[in-house]
């Protein structure tokens, strides 16, 4: 049996337990006998993953469900082999329940031709829909939903206690999950989730990929800022909300001014 290394009480990292990158960070949150998993990632990380839990001597029977933050690929690939072997259930906001069953490729960065990624997503059924204000409970556990979008329009997030399971709102350095309009981004609903972050009172923020991190309510204001900075320019095509640039060209021209 492996010796559990818990980041906090109840709650296991599998990347960090196993020592190198599996792949995005995949949260066993426990109490007792029964857990959970948030995430689970490609799927040929799956074996790893069961075998890990298994040598950490969590009972495979005691899988209460595989929660998804969200139905990107590198998320949740894996979610139709993991639900097989642990004969468990999946737990995932609606929106990303319809992509998950319909193993939608385009939707969760799966299929994008011009970069010559061709994945396979397996579609898999979603038994449990959870959204804002719902709770997921283990054990004595419960842990609170947070529907947080702007990254993807399924972006969950879930709190217990002081941690906030933050999936792909924020990350250390304060970058954010990818902003694509084709990918369901959305900036106002992303600055929005990242104010609620900032504003609350969790201590600790467990991101989706890289180094969990103690919420810093200044390396917040940063990212929102620059994110408001998005909403007018053309960098972001369909997700900004204006570009004044086209205002001042459309006065310009009016006032027929020349080139300076």
């Amino acid at each position: 049996m492996l010796e559990r290394k818990t980041v906090f009480p109840n709650v296991i990292e599998l990347n960090f337990q196993a020592g190198h990158v599996i792949g995005c960070n995949v949260y066993l949150v426990f109490d007792s006998e029964e857990w959970i998993l948030i995430d689970i990632g490609y799927e040929e990380s799956v074996e790893e993953i069961v075998e890990l839990i298994r040598e950490l001597d969590f009972p495979l029977s005691k899988c209460k469900t595989l929660v998804a933050t969200h139905a990107d690929v590198d998320h949740g690939q894996g979610l139709a082999l993991a639900k097989r072997l642990l004969k468990t259930t999946v737990s995932a906001h609606p929106k990303a329940a319809k992509l998950l069953a319909a193993g939608d490729k385009l939707r969760t960065f799966a299929e994008i031709e011009a970069q010559n990624i061709h994945l396979e997503m397996p579609s898999v059924e979603t038994e449990f829909i959870i959204d804002e204000g719902a709770s997921i409970e283990v054990g004595n556990l419960s842990l609170e939903v947070w529907s947080t979008p702007g990254h993807a329009d399924s972006q969950l997030a879930f709190r217990l206690g002081d941690l906030l399971f933050s999936g792909d709102n924020i990350y250390r350095d304060g970058c954010v999950g990818a902003i694509d309009a084709h990918h369901g981004s959305d900036i106002p609903n992303f600055i929005r989730s990242l104010q609620r972050i900032r504003n609350s009172d969790v201590k600790w923020l467990l991101p989706s990929h890289g180094p969990i991190f103690r919420k810093d309510s200044e390396m917040l204001d940063r990212t929102i800022e620059r994110l408001t900075g998005y909403l007018h320019m053309a960098d972001f095509g369909t997700c900004a909300v204006d570009w004044p640039l086209m205002d001042e060209w459309e006065e310009e021209i009016a006032d027929g001014k020349l080139p300076e």
